[in-house]
């Protein structure tokens, strides 16, 4: 059984539906692939048939070992056969090989006895395999002998082997449907790999315990099923594990007045059931760059903007708050956005060791996670006041920038996928828009680093100054930082710039986390307010893997913190307000957020002026009437009697 869940697949598809390429995807990840090439020759004059196969050729990888089985179909049954549980193969396509076993060279033959020789060899390999097969006769019976021939062969050949895999998937205008998961019971998302076995759910336990340390080579990035442990322990077990489950989502209340409790009293704090706890899988996603993920409407965001001129506004507008309106009509796809109901806070927990902490309290991130979990400390009273849900997700620790690299590579695309799924969770679940959040001793220069890495920046100019939890300035830890962001960019200087090294080297658990959390948001449509250096460094991360990411991304306020604002320039995000709070990261865009919703309120109920059309005042009769103009002075009616306007002289 692969990574992934299965260890045979089967892709169907119509004729330039995507499905060879979403194959292709599935096996990129593998060291070598045997791709087994069924489809023959053809008449050497079709010149448009042999550019299909060079087009084809040109995508396979320089590693990848191409054997041709056109010459005799039951070669296909051999290779595969003979496959071990280290070989990874890719058969493209059964509508080639059923055409082989067709052709009147090979006849007479036992088609049937063929197909299920084949489907015998796919039940029983141990490699790794994808096949794929062209979907055919849905619509009308051919006409033909031969046509009629080759759909029946077809059609039994893809149920046959359909049968004898593990998964099958379904790609229809290069959009995947999954039609047998590696695990019937568990629903898989309709663009992700099927998910591996998953274990019940169980009822979920709020109680608190005393925040133990994970240690460095557990390194991981899921929270323990809530039956199992307490919501801030950690499970010692790899992010790709089958038994994961993500973290639950707090709904918080807002109380009246806040109880007086000691910092770090434990309690269950005002919470309400968790909303959503769903079993993690491994997506299987293939991230790298140059992903091609939705944009935001290129028509409904101007026309919002424009629309706003017509209002029957007293003064001058929106001002800066018409990017707001401008956003959510391009996310929304409407001309007239409405406010954002369901709204979701990811605190991302992450800590960095090293000199990347100087300065840092021990175990204050645990304390802060540990807050909010109770429904204490400023990020969990602004949710609740915002009715947002909240879920606090532990990434791995990161070790020291600038010893070796921050996070396995492994670890980075599982951190990766982690945070895509939380992305679909939310989507799932109806979130209009997520707020991503972070604490992590640690975490501002390791973003620093990134900064450094993607935009060319100098480590002093991106770096905050350090502040301690008594509000003094530490400007040795200051130093400190600043010369681990420096040692670590000189130990990489020879390293490669790709997304992914960047995180592996430089970024760690938490920004990659982040960065997959971005990725999985755009892929659904779901805004992203950034709010600190570790949301707009994955930001910057994201741009190289999927540049679309950055049009999905609101950015209320830089916090005064001038790696944000770097980071803002580059990305082309404009800070609406400028509160200067500092009450860690995602508080200031929660404190935000009831602006930016009156923003989206007005313009989606005020009505035109009424020279525009709309309504006068409320439809009544004025209130006064317009006086009648006034002659150049007094009239005298007599010798001393003026007459005022308006007054009929007898």
């Amino acid at each position: 059984m692969s990574v992934d869940g299965w260890h045979t697949l089967l892709v169907l598809g119509g004729i330039r539906s995507g499905k060879s390429e979403f194959a292709e995807s599935l096996v990129a990840d593998a060291p070598t692939v045997r791709y087994v090439a069924t489809a023959p020759a053809g008449d050497p004059e079709d010149t448009e048939w042999a550019a299909r196969l060079a087009a084809h050729r040109a995508r396979r990888p320089g590693s990848w070992n191409t054997e041709e089985t056109a010459a005799n179909p039951g070669r296909l049954v051999e290779v595969i056969a003979a496959a071990g549980p280290n070989d990874t193969l890719l058969v493209d396509d059964l509508g080639g090989w059923v055409t082989v076993l067709l052709d009147p060279v090979h006849q007479p033959a036992d088609d049937t006895a063929t197909i299920a020789e084949l489907a015998a060899a796919v039940r029983s390999s141990t490699a790794r395999l994808v096949l794929v097969s062209p979907e055919v006769g849905l619509s009308l019976v051919p006409t033909t002998p031969l046509g009629r021939a080759f759909t029946d062969a077809l059609g039994a050949t893809n149920r046959a082997v359909a049968d004898a895999c593990d998964a099958v998937a379904l790609v229809v205008a290069g959009q995947t449907a999954w039609l047998k998961p590696a695990t019937p019971a568990t629903p898989a998302p309709a663009h992700a790999v099927p998910p591996a076995a998953a274990p019940p759910e169980a009822a979920p336990s709020h109680a608190a315990a005393p925040q133990t340390a994970a240690p460095r080579a557990a390194a991981p990035l899921t929270t323990a099923a809530p039956s199992q442990a307490a919501p801030d322990q950690v499970t010692p077990a790899g992010l790709g594990a089958a038994d994961l489950t993500l973290p639950e989502v707090l709904t918080p209340a807002a109380a009246p007045a806040p109880a007086p409790a000691a910092p770090d009293a434990p309690g269950t704090g005002d919470w309400a059931a968790p909303t959503m706890a769903l079993p993690m899988i491994a997506t299987g996603l293939v991230i790298q760059p140059g992903m091609e993920l939705p944009m935001p409407d290129d028509y409904t965001g101007p026309q919002a903007v424009d629309r706003l001129a017509t209002l029957d506004i007293s003064g001058a507008g929106l001002g800066v708050l018409e990017q707001v309106v401008g956003f959510a009509a391009a996310t929304q796809g409407t001309s007239t956005p409405r406010p954002w109901d369901s709204v979701r806070v990811l605190l991302i927990r992450g800590d960095h060791e090293g000199g990347a902490s100087a300065g840092a309290t021990p175990g204050a991130s645990a304390r802060r996670a540990r807050q909010a979990r109770a429904g204490r400390g400023a990020l969990a009273r602004l949710a609740a006041e915002n009715r947002a849900g909240l879920q606090i997700v532990e990434a791995p620790v990161s070790a020291p920038m600038e010893d070796g690299p921050a996070l396995p590579a492994d670890e980075v695309e599982a951190a990766l996928r982690y945070g895509w799924r939380l992305a679909e969770q939310a989507a799932d679940a109806g979130v209009q828009l997520l707020v991503l959040a972070a604490c992590g001793a640690g975490a501002e220069a390791a973003a620093a680093a990134v900064l450094a890495a993607t935009a060319g920046a100098e480590a002093p100019t991106v770096l905050g100054r350090v502040i301690t939890e008594q509000g003094e300035i530490d400007d040795t830890a200051w130093m400190a930082r600043c010369a681990t962001v420096r040692d670590a960019l000189h130990r990489t200087r020879r390293s490669a710039r790709e997304a992914k090294d960047v995180l592996a080297e430089l970024g760690g658990g938490d920004i990659a986390l982040a960065t997959g959390v971005l990725l999985g948001a755009t892929a659904r449509k779901v805004p992203v307010l950034l709010d600190g250096p570790v949301g707009t460094a994955a930001a910057m991360v994201s741009r190289d893997l999927a540049g679309q990411a950055r049009h999905w991304c609101l950015l209320p306020d830089h916090g005064g913190r001038p790696g944000v604002r770097l980071a803002a320039d580059v990305l082309g995000l404009t800070p609406l307000v400028d509160l200067r709070l500092d009450l860690g990261e995602g508080a200031t865009a929660l404190a935000a957020l009831p602006l930016l919703r009156s923003a989206l309120t007005l313009a989606a109920t005020l009505p035109a002026h009424p020279s525009l059309g709309g309504p006068d005042d409320d439809g009544d009769e004025p209130d006064f009437a317009e006086p009648e103009p006034a002659g150049p002075g007094p009239t005298t009616v007599g010798a001393d009697e003026p007459v005022s306007p308006g007054r009929r002289a007898d």
